[in-house]
């Protein structure tokens, strides 16, 4: 007598295995306050200056060109702070790279691009030697570049009073109006589709006929690129990896092979090359350099890192989130002017958005950490 064969339902899923919720997968995200408090900035100033312009063409790209500049520098700084270290010298290093650029094309006759490649090379080495000294020394990183912020900032008062007698040179403008390199830092992209959307009439035009914005500046095209950039280099290389595990815990990651020291030395080179950047913005679309720019904004940077989600702690955060806090930061900048706020309360505002933004980043992190 035959039996009747079983049939059974085969269920592949692993009850090892546990479903995240939406909730937690939210929550477990570092940008997640960033923004949520873009959405509040936006909201607010929408209510309190919304028919002051902040938010036509012209306003827009007012305030993003400002969290560009801020968001050049944020990008880097999130991954250094990721992998454990901070960098206080990149403000001073906006300073140094401008004379870099300056004195050697006013002074010397060099070509605006020869001068803005030396003064990369000449910034990118500083660079190295703050990772080289904080991982041969163990010393903290934050002493090292305080040390940095003040030599560099001397250095550049020294060398820009010893060679021109004064410590600002202007007059850029005609070295670098027909140099090939010009176009990269201060022009503008998309200058078509703008008069386009004028024609169309959803960007405004001026009493003359022309749009308000004429293009979209190049500052906002590299802030973009470098955050997509860094997100790329976190999320989906090696390289990102081994920031996360020198922040996260350094000997574990060294007992498992990954070049802490190289990695960290890497991200110093690649601050000092985002000030570089930043300089080189200021000083061609200026025409003018200053022995004082770049003052604060190491400080400034920290704040949109952490605003941003990144642990001081090290070893948790993302380069979007640095992108929303220097956008806050922006709009907040723009925003104050708009609605006929004194401009120094800026400040206060901006120190009160770090404290908050740390004590509101540690309960998402805490809370997420539960739900796991």
């Amino acid at each position: 007598m035959l039996e009747e064969p079983i049939h059974m339902t085969t269920d592949t899923r692993d009850e090892r295995v546990r479903a995240v919720p939406t909730l937690s997968r939210l929550l477990a995200r570092p940008e997640l306050g960033a923004v949520a408090g873009a959405l509040l900035v936006f909201a607010f100033f929408a209510v309190t200056a919304g028919g002051s312009g902040i938010y036509s063409a012209k306003g827009i790209v007012n305030f993003l060109e400002i969290s560009a500049q801020l968001g050049i520098l944020a990008a880097p700084v999130a991954l250094l702070m990721i992998a454990g270290e901070f960098d206080l010298s990149v403000g001073s290093m906006i300073g140094f790279a401008g004379i870099a650029i300056a004195i050697p094309t006013l002074a010397w006759g060099w070509p605006i691009w020869l001068a803005v490649l030396f003064a990369f090379a000449v910034c990118g080495f500083f660079g190295y030697l703050n990772g080289l000294i904080v991982v041969k020394t163990g010393l903290p990183s934050f002493i090292v570049t305080l040390g940095s912020l003040f030599m560099l900032r001397g250095l550049t008062l020294g060398i820009m009073r010893g060679v021109t007698g004064r410590t600002q040179a202007s007059g850029l403008h005609e070295y670098s109006r027909d140099d090939w390199i010009t176009p990269f830092f201060s022009g503008q992209v998309l200058r078509t589709p703008v008069a386009w959307l004028a024609d169309l009439g959803i960007i405004g035009k001026r009493a003359d006929g022309l749009p308000m914005i004429t293009g979209i500046p190049m500052s906002i095209i590299w802030w973009i690129a470098l955050t997509l950039f860094c997100t790329w280099l976190l999320t989906r290389t090696r390289f990102g990896n081994w920031i996360f595990a020198a922040g996260g815990e350094a000997n574990a990651a060294r007992n498992l092979g990954v070049p802490v020291a190289r990695t960290k030395i890497t991200l110093f080179v690649f601050t000092a090359l985002a000030a570089t950047l930043f300089a080189a913005i200021q000083v061609l679309v200026t025409g003018s350099a200053d022995t004082l720019r770049g003052n604060l904004k190491e400080f400034e940077a920290i704040i949109a890192v952490v605003i941003g989600g990144t642990l001081l702690t090290g070893g948790y955060g993302s380069a979007i989130g640095a992108m929303f806090g220097a956008l806050i930061f922006g709009v907040v900048q723009m925003g104050i002017f708009y609605t006929g706020i004194d401009t120094d309360w800026f400040k206060l505002f901006m120190g009160a958005m770090m404290v908050t933004a740390v004590l509101f980043n540690s309960y998402v992190r805490n809370r997420a950490m539960r739900n796991r």
